[in-house]
């Protein structure tokens, strides 16, 4: 008897529709129409949830206005894609600009049996920082929801092209 060879999960999702999302904030972006907007748990009505039923998954948003600290906050967005060193293989950064929406940031990348497998900060560098992490409901075994996180980085990519800032 043979062993088994290694294979991720065969998995096939739609073909991703977007459309644009305001929820009022002083940004709009687009999201997949398979995705569901909600409210975040916390109390801040700029940060929400974008909840992907079928995956299994929910994309956290965050926003806060640049007030003089954006070394902080950049330095915040790129911490925390650190704190899942101990249980990623592979932590890849990409640098995103995009000079005509006036949106810069980092698309990270994270391999292995991390909690979060894709997270991402844009700004304007001037008044505003949008950041997202992808979490699912499962325990992180890479192997098991890599399907789902490689469908779901196209979307996460998709957010941060479209992005618009309501000045």
């Amino acid at each position: 008897m043979q062993p088994k060879p290694k294979a991720f999960l065969a998995l096939e999702y739609s073909k991703a529709e977007y459309k644009k999302v305001d929820v009022g904030c002083a940004y709009t972006f687009e999201i997949n129409t398979m995705a569901k907007v909600k409210p975040s748990r916390v109390n801040n009505p700029c940060w929400v949830d974008i909840e992907y039923p079928e995956l299994n998954g929910t994309l956290f948003i965050t926003y806060q206005e640049v007030n003089g600290n954006l070394d902080t906050l950049l330095r915040d967005g790129q911490k925390l894609p650190l704190q899942h060193t101990k249980k990623a293989d592979v932590i890849e950064g990409d640098q995103y600009l995009n000079p005509s929406h006036n949106t810069y940031g980092m698309f990270y990348e994270v391999e292995g049996n991390a909690a979060s497998q894709a997270q991402f900060y844009v700004t304007d560098s001037i008044n505003h920082f949008l950041t997202g992490a992808i979490y699912f409901r499962a325990t992180p075994n890479f192997d098991s929801i890599y399907p789902a996180a490689a469908y779901l980085k196209n979307d996460i990519k998709q957010l941060m092209e479209t992005v618009e800032w309501q000045d």
